[in-house]
């Protein structure tokens, strides 16, 4: 089992600042699964960290990545190929590829939660797996 973050909540567990920062720093810090960052996610927190947070901030947590205390995931061509899909169904929505390819992880992970922060997107979009998410914190 895995746990898949979105940007959110590992932003929110960086930044002690943040209204979510205790319930994001226990979830990612007390949880026993496997800790899984899609890609597009890892390029997105670089972008709010150095816009937020600063360098330091961004390579401390790239230096956990690296050192194994994050899975990262690729998306595949299966999964762009749903994010297509998933753009095409929800477009009245503007939901962008990030967040459709951390569906479609889920979806290859058969997951039933995801950590976000992003209830507008994740209660909107229906899993092919089952009937919602849970999400998390």
């Amino acid at each position: 089992m895995a746990l898949v973050l979105d940007t959110g909540p590992l932003l929110a567990a960086l930044d002690q600042a943040d209204p979510d920062h205790e319930p994001c720093k226990l979830l990612i810090g007390e949880t026993t699964e496997d800790l899984v960052v899609p890609a597009l996610v890892l390029a997105e927190l670089d972008y709010w960290c150095h816009e937020r947070l600063g360098a330091a901030t961004w390579l401390t947590f790239l230096e956990d990545l690296l050192a194994g205390a994050y899975r990262l995931e690729s998306p595949t061509i299966n999964d762009l190929e749903r994010c297509e899909e998933l753009q095409r169904q929800y477009d009245d929505q503007s939901i962008g590829v990030v967040d459709t390819s951390i569906l479609a992880l889920v979806e290859r992970l058969c997951e039933d939660k995801l950590a976000t922060l992003d209830h507008r997107h994740f209660t909107v979009m229906r899993p092919k797996h089952l009937d919602s998410l849970t999400l998390l914190p």
